[in-house]
């Protein structure tokens, strides 16, 4: 059955057309999800599919009776308990104890804060029993298990299904098609969210392909014009025309310019000492209630790529700020270096004022900003017209795009990052992951983004039970670690996991990777031996000059012999990939 059908749907920005000739058909069993850069008009889009919001071109049809649920970037939620709100009786406080709002049955709407709203009118959404779900961004503000819990009630969910998400899992596992918006046009790629990648690959070589056959002809009318005037004279002018149309680049430009480069950001950054952070025997939390974390002992390196994991409500963002000094321990002693500047990327954002430009926010108290802050702009693709633009035009995650250039703008380099992925499109999450990849400072990262944390951090900070403990090997092994201790098959504290890469299977049959794809994994895995075995050489000086303090020098003997055993893990896969190199040449 066909329960919506978009045909030529248009939609305007006050300068430009936001998308056009935007057509897309869902029915029952469907799938969709709807992917693009910031600004592309993904949240309008899903506004006109549910019906609040009118297009200004083509024609929207709904199949009858049809009923829709949605989930928008804007919650509101009536008056009254977080029950009535869901509503659906026993159904709807079982999703909502799903969502990690269990103890919140009774808690008035009015005294939520934005993350429980959102989690609140997601729950509301999926009792809904609609024959169509229309979801924006619906795995912000959970933590892992409500992901994973969420990604199978999507999948079992029998009627049609259209998802903006970042969340790079949860399209792979949960979407059958994608919809891309890219500068105005539309592609529907099958096959879900690696459909959506080989689909656009492909479009950029055909680009490519056109773009050199652009440039040989180019060549070919500027020496015609360089014949002089007599010879121009003889000819036509839509020839002209058409030869200026070349050289200048064809008649459209693109909205974005190749991919954002981050790598010449850091620059500027200032050199890190090697005290850092470090927290001893800390608690945290709020005056007169039971502490969030306690006993914590925690020494950032000047090279950490720390992950911190746990619950909603365990403290995580309440760490960060601890750790940024903007908020004081209950207990315990926080040691900041004499080099450390701290940038913290937290989940608000600063208050910005919607009528101020672009270029007036980065450029702060001075009049314009310098040519420093235009090419941080630009990078971010803030293009000359967007840098003008006010900000109260940019959409959600243009907004925290720029929030992330405001952060970085200070040159920090110890850089906090609470929940960074949260609106921010597919092409500037990858390009971020590159960026932190490189750069010279400390990262610790929350998030509950499984392949953000799998590209970006070495170490996890598991909180649980008002307790933090450090796990070496990263996201994934934590995870492994604990599907093993859930299932009663290891100890408690298993060692971490030799991760050994396995042939991809395609309709059955085993497909060897490319050796590109191969040579890639060997330079990541390349650079991850050389910054540990920097930071091996860093503990152990750092041992070599400690003669006091036993809970320090027993911090730094864990520390090593975790970068160690991390190193030799490196060292393995690395064998491995060069194994698995030689066996496909």
């Amino acid at each position: 059955m066909i329960l919506v059908d978009a045909s030529d749907v248009m939609m305007m920005r006050p300068d430009r057309p936001l998308f056009r000739d935007v057509s897309v058909t869902v029915s029952t069993g469907d799938r969709l999800g709807v992917v693009g850069i910031n600004g592309t008009g993904k949240t309008t889009l899903l506004d006109v599919l549910a019906g609040t919001r009118q297009p200004e071109g083509g024609r929207v049809r709904w199949g009858s009776g049809v009923t829709i649920a949605s989930l928008n970037q804007v919650t509101e939620l009536s008056s009254g308990t977080v029950r009535d709100a869901v509503g659906a009786g026993w159904r709807g406080e079982a999703v909502l104890d799903r969502l990690g709002l269990g103890d919140l049955f009774d808690q008035p709407t009015t005294e939520l804060s934005g993350g429980q709203e959102k989690r609140v009118a997601l729950a509301r959404a999926l009792v809904a029993d609609a024959d169509i779900l229309i979801l924006d961004e619906p795995t912000n503000h959970l933590d892992v298990d409500a992901i994973e819990w969420l990604e199978e009630e999507l999948r079992g969910f029998r009627g049609g299904l259209v998802l903006v998400t970042h969340d790079r899992h949860v399209l792979d596992r949960v979407t059958t098609r994608v919809l891309e918006l890219d500068r105005g046009a539309s592609y529907v790629h099958e096959g879900g969210y690696g459909g959506y990648l080989e689909g656009r690959a492909q479009r950029e070589e055909r680009a490519a392909a056109t773009e050199s056959t652009r440039r040989n002809l180019a060549r070919r009318e500027l020496a015609w014009l360089r014949r002089g005037a007599k010879a121009r004279t003889r000819k036509s002018r839509s020839r002209v025309e058409r030869a200026n149309e070349l050289i200048s680049g064809g008649p459209q430009a693109a909205a974005r310019q190749g991919d954002l480069d981050l790598t010449t950001l850091h620059r500027g950054t200032p050199r890190l000492g090697d005290q850092v952070v470090e927290l001893h025997d800390v608690s945290i939390g709020f005056p007169r209630l039971t502490p969030l974390i306690t006993g914590l002992d925690l020494l950032l390196d000047r090279r950490d790529r720390l992950g911190i994991v746990g619950p909603n409500g365990c403290g995580k963002s309440t760490l960060l700020d601890v750790i940024a000094g903007r908020r004081l321990p209950l207990a315990g002693r926080v040691v900041t270096g004499p080099t450390a500047r701290i940038g913290i990327h937290d989940q608000t954002g600063r208050d910005l004022d919607p009528a101020m430009r672009v270029r007036q926010a980065v450029a702060g108290d001075r009049a314009q900003p310098d040519w420093w802050d235009a090419a941080l702009l630009e990078r971010f693709w803030f293009d000359s017209d967007a840098q003008r633009s006010p900000i109260g035009l940019l959409s959600g995650g243009e907004r925290r795009r720029l929030q992330l250039v405001l952060t970085l703008a200070a040159k920090p380099n110890v850089l906090l990052l609470d929940e960074p992925t949260n609106d921010l499109d597919l092409d500037t999450l990858r390009a971020v992951e590159d960026f932190l990849d490189d750069w010279p400072g400390a990262v610790v990262v929350v998030s509950h983004d499984r392949t953000f944390l799998d590209r970006t951090v070495d170490d996890v900070l598991v909180i649980h039970d008002a307790e933090a403990r450090r796990w070496p090997g990263g996201y994934a092994a934590w995870l492994e670690d604990r599907r093993v201790v859930t299932k009663g098959a290891g100890p408690a504290t298993p060692a971490p996991p030799t991760r050994k890469p396995k042939p991809v299977k395609r309709n059955g049959s085993i497909r060897r990777r490319s050796s590109s794809t191969i040579s890639r994994e060997i330079s990541k895995c390349e650079k991850r031996i050389a910054r540990l075995e920097e930071r091996i050489a860093d503990l152990q000086a750092r041992l070599a000059a400690v003669d006091t303090g036993h809970q320090r020098l027993a911090q730094l003997g864990r520390d090593l012999a975790d970068s160690e055993s991390e190193k030799a893990e490196a060292e393995e896969l690395w064998l491995v990939l060069n194994l698995e190199l030689d066996q496909g040449a």
